[in-house]
């Protein structure tokens, strides 16, 4: 999915996005923004799969919330991906989301979140690094009956984080795959799909020095063969 900048009026990329799924195996495409779902559905049936990337806050309508002061959604951005996302699991194609993709999928799949952690959920665990953004700066723990688990082999690891909304009560086609040492949801998956897994840490950034991003990286490609 693309990342929307306000003030140029333009998408852009984070290259870590790019450059984890090419080592990987993929081809990485940018979806132009867009909200026409005939051309929308033209667009993902030729892909494999689908990374929903960081960005903008999920706007708090979708969950039932007016939004706090600070909050800064993109609309536009909402309502593709909505579509995006529907017809994604309609065709079982591997999705896997990051940071505000955690979000936004918990939100479109009925579950909702703290939209500002500082004011609403205060904690001593840093979810909001300054850079460099590839340095872990909390623990996670990984459920041991998760694909996450399966996939890591380890229970415990270390993340960067960077975000100030997050995961609170969990969509209920969702599951729990990891929390933070303050208990805030870090990974989620829908069991029923073939891949639908989501993050809230940042293996764009880390990937290159982390092995545990590129096995997610790896893993969400090799589910599309």
């Amino acid at each position: 999915m693309p990342l929307w900048d306000d003030d140029k009026e333009s998408i852009w990329m984070l290259p870590g996005y790019l450059d984890g799924l090419l080592e990987a195996g993929a081809t990485p495409v940018i979806l132009p923004m867009i909200e026409d779902e005939n051309e929308l559905l033209r667009l993902i049936e030729m892909c494999d799969g689908i990374l929903l990337t960081g960005g903008h806050d999920v706007t708090p309508e979708i969950y039932g919330e007016e939004p706090l002061k600070g909050t800064v959604s993109c609309i536009k951005r909402d309502n593709m991906e909505k579509i995006v996302l529907s017809y994604a699991m309609q065709k079982d194609k591997p999705i896997l989301g990051i940071c505000r993709g955690i979000q936004l999928v918990n939100a479109l799949l009925g579950g909702t979140l703290y939209q500002d952690l500082p004011t609403q959920r205060p904690t001593n665990v840093e979810h909001h690094q300054k850079p460099p953004y590839d340095v872990p700066v909390h623990e996670v723990a990984i459920r041991k009956d998760t694909p996450l688990f399966d996939c890591l082999g380890t229970d415990h690891i270390k993340v960067n984080s960077y975000h100030h909304q997050a995961v609170k009560d969990v969509a209920p086609d969702l599951k729990v795959m990891a929390e933070s040492e303050d208990g805030l949801v870090e990974a989620l998956y829908m069991p029923s799909s073939r891949f639908f897994w989501a993050v809230q840490w940042h293996p764009e950034f880390s990937f290159k020095t982390d092995k545990n991003s590129k096995k997610i990286f790896k893993a969400f490609v090799d589910s599309m063969r």
